[in-house]
């Protein structure tokens, strides 16, 4: 995240919500958890919203994710989760998650 958490989510200084804790206790830019930690925090995320959603995966995709992290270099599999989170927030196709 190049950025401050503020410029991604409804965060304003000086609220008191999680964001704002969140940002103190890790930093703006969650420089303050390691990799691991990250790709943990966003596996879990992306299942919640996963879950949220209606509908089914068709199998196929589960087969082109396996092809993804059996033939991609790191670096290609992190641009393809930066494709997809993209997608997922902004795209045409996309569909819209909604605040619980």
């Amino acid at each position: 995240m190049s950025k401050p958490l503020g410029y991604y989510t409804g965060y304003t200084p000086g609220d008191n919500s999680l964001l704002e804790k969140l940002q103190e206790e890790y930093g703006s830019t969650f420089e303050k958890m390691n990799k691991k930690e990250l790709l943990s925090i966003l596996m879990i995320l992306a299942s919640n919203l996963g879950c949220q959603l209606e509908g089914d995966v068709r199998g196929e995709i589960y087969a082109v994710a396996r092809e993804m992290t059996d033939q991609l270099s790191l670096s290609d599999q992190a641009g393809i989760m930066e494709a997809i989170i993209s997608q997922v927030r902004w795209g045409q196709n996309a569909e819209p998650v909604h605040h619980s």
